[in-house]
């Protein structure tokens, strides 16, 4: 028997068929959620580091420092040259698939083609592959589905979202503004510990030895359900329900809301018990790249009189925003108005963040040995029967 000392969970019968949830199951290096400071990367805050950019925040995960300069500009031009190793042939997959599949559909199409073809089956290197590919298959769906036009040509020599950006063309849109969006997005939703559904889902596929790029298909199924990534979509068309900017009509569409119990999206987590940095540091975001944006008021006007509303009910262990209770509307307002996509906006940053856990997990935890085979015990309801 363990010594106490080392008993972490004790498991009840009231545990069972809860997901899981707040069950420990192993150890993760990259990421850590506390319920009041929020998310961290490798042990900093993530309001302390959101500003170091895409590229150096990847670099901390995968190798749990933050990099000196030579180390990035390295990394960088290592970024660089696996992104030129782009198979374009995905492209005419993509222009096949129906318009009507969902763009999360699309990615896992895009991933599946993109393993069979340029697959190296060592984890690091189809993990940094996908990182530094992965901004031209998503501009690529962004484009083919949207009716844009054809994929323009990458110049990752721009950087790993300036590329992303110049990639994407946005017809009509505002590149300097999209692209200080999407560097914040991108860097804000890397990772977000290890039992979340889409990372857990990633790690247990791949616990299997699956490739990176399988794992990663099972990560983004897991990640396009509305009670996970696709929530971003839904806090988005929630508030263009609204209507209004005014603080007090939006207090009584709260609280008819609730009387009608239906949800006020975009307000608690299963885990925070005070306002998502995340959220704190887009609001802020938002007020330099979109102040007079409508619905932005309405999102700013949502976040004092939301909490105080959901304050009164004692049963709400969280009434603050979490990230989704903001990103969607930043992104409609620099020219992303398709809130369907967001979701892929967020695979292409959470991908990057998995990778970096499938990395460990199969060639450092365990003494290089990788992490078991996830093998969780179900216990029947039914005895067996006679005969």
């Amino acid at each position: 028997m363990p010594d106490a000392s080392e008993v972490l969970f004790e498991i009840t019968k009231a545990h069972l068929n809860t997901g899981l949830r707040g069950i420990p199951v192993g150890t993760v290096r990259t990421s850590s959620v506390d319920p009041y400071k929020g998310l961290h990367y490798v042990g900093y805050p993530v309001m302390d580091i959101w500003e170091v950019g895409p590229e150096a925040a990847v670099y901390l995960l995968l190798h749990k420092e933050l990099p000196t300069d030579e180390q990035l500009a390295g990394f960088k031009a290592n970024l660089v040259a696996r992104a030129k190793g782009f198979d374009t042939s995905v492209f005419a997959l993509l222009k096949e698939l129906p318009k009507e599949g969902h763009p999360m559909e699309w990615l896992n199409a895009g991933l599946n083609f993109m393993g069979m073809t340029t697959k190296t089956g060592d984890y690091r290197e189809d993990g940094l592959n996908v990182i530094a590919r992965l901004p031209q298959l998503v501009a690529a769906i962004f484009r083919i589905r949207s009716g844009w036009g054809d994929p323009i040509p990458s110049k990752p020599e721009l950087g790993l979202m300036e590329n992303f950006v110049h990639m994407l063309g946005v017809p009509g849109g505002d590149n300097e503004k999209l692209t200080k969006m999407m560097r914040v997005f991108y860097t804000l939703h890397l990772d977000h510990g290890g039992g979340n559904l889409s990372t857990f889902s990633g790690k247990a596929v791949a616990s299997g030895l699956a490739d990176m790029y399988a794992s990663l298909g099972a990560s983004m199924a897991g990640l396009s359900g509305p009670r996970h990534g696709r929530a971003n979509q839904d806090c988005l068309n929630f508030l263009r329900t609204v209507g209004t900017t005014d603080p007090d009509e939006i207090e009584a569409f709260v609280r008819q809301r609730l009387a009608n119990k239906q949800l006020i999206f975009g307000f608690g987590h299963a885990v925070l018990r005070a306002e998502d940095p995340r959220a704190t540091i887009q609001y802020a975001l938002g007020h330099q790249i979109c102040p007079d944006d409508d619905l932005f008021k309405t999102a700013i006007a949502m976040r004092e009189r939301a909490v105080k509303v959901l304050k009164e009910n004692p049963k709400v262990s969280n009434p603050y925003p979490n990230v989704d209770a903001i990103s969607g509307t930043l992104l409609q307002a620099v020219g992303l108005e398709d809130s369907d996509f967001y979701t892929t906006l967020f695979g292409l940053s959470r991908c990057s963040g998995i990778a970096a856990q499938v990395i460990d997990e199969r060639l450092n935890f365990r003494n290089g040995k990788g992490v078991a085979i996830y093998r969780c015990k179900f216990i029947a309801e039914n005895q067996p029967r006679r005969g």
